[in-house]
C-alpha cells in the first residue's frame, strides 16, 4: 500500500509543484532578488515626479495700465499668464505686477488683502539663475504681504498658492525667477523662471542632476 506521501506526489500537478520549487529553481530566484529590488527602487517609485527643467520667459502689464484685460499676473503652478480681471482669475495666480511711484513692482496676493494665500516670493542676492538649486528653508525671507520692487538682474525665488497634488496632498511648489528688461513708463516686464513640479519639494533642479 502506498503511503499518503507517494500518492500526493504521484498525484498530476503535484509533482509539477515539486519541481517548480526545485533547489536549482530556487537558487535562481534568489540570485536575482536583488536585482529586481535595485529595479524597484529606482524605476518603479510610483511617488516619485519625473521632470527636465524648463525655463521659459514671460511677458506681463503694469496693472496701472488703462487697458482692460491684460495679462497682469501670473500662475506658477500652471505655468501660465492670468488676466486678473477675468471672474475666473480669482486665487489662480501666485504674483501681480503693478506700478508704484514709477516703479515696477511684484504684488503677492496678500499685499492686495486676498487672505489665506501661500504666495510669497524672496530676493536672493549674489547667484545667477542656474546657481539657485534650492528654495531657502528660512520663511521670513519671503514676502507675502507687501510690494517688492523689481529690479532687472535681481533672483527671486517664489514659492505658489496651496494647490492639491496628485494624491491628494496639499502642496505648495518652488520656483525661480530674474526679470530681464522692465519699462516702467510703459508697464511691461519680461522675465524668466521656472518652477519645480514636485509636491512640497524646495529643490530646483531634477533628483538625477
Amino acid at each position: 500500500m502506498k503511503t499518503t506521501m507517494e500518492i500526493l506526489l504521484s498525484t498530476p500537478g503535484v509533482a509539477d509543484a515539486r519541481t517548480i520549487v526545485s533547489p536549482r529553481r530556487i537558487g535562481r530566484l534568489l540570485a536575482i532578488l536583488p536585482v529586481l529590488a535595485s529595479v524597484l527602487a529606482c524605476d518603479d517609485d510610483p511617488f516619485k515626479v519625473k521632470w527636465q527643467l524648463s525655463p521659459d520667459t514671460v511677458l506681463l502689464y503694469s496693472l496701472a495700465r488703462p487697458e482692460m484685460n491684460l495679462s497682469s499676473a501670473f500662475d506658477f503652478v500652471g505655468r501660465t499668464s492670468v488676466r486678473v480681471e477675468s471672474p475666473s482669475a480669482v486665487g489662480e495666480w501666485d504674483l501681480a505686477l503693478d506700478t508704484q511711484d514709477g516703479v515696477l513692482v511684484f504684488v503677492p496676493p496678500g499685499a492686495i488683502g486676498v487672505t489665506g494665500s501661500t504666495a510669497r516670493i524672496a530676493p536672493i542676492e549674489n547667484m545667477s539663475f542656474d546657481e539657485i538649486r534650492r528654495a531657502p528653508r528660512d520663511t521670513t525671507l519671503y514676502i507675502g504681504d507687501r510690494v517688492v520692487p523689481v529690479e532687472v538682474g535681481q533672483l527671486y525665488v517664489i514659492r505658489t498658492r496651496q494647490k492639491v497634488g496628485s494624491w491628494g496632498t496639499r502642496c505648495v511648489y518652488y520656483g525661480k525667477m530674474e526679470p530681464l528688461a522692465a519699462d516702467p513708463e510703459d508697464g511691461i516686464l519680461t522675465f524668466q523662471y521656472d518652477v519645480s513640479p514636485v509636491c512640497n519639494d524646495r529643490k530646483l533642479i531634477p533628483s538625477n542632476n
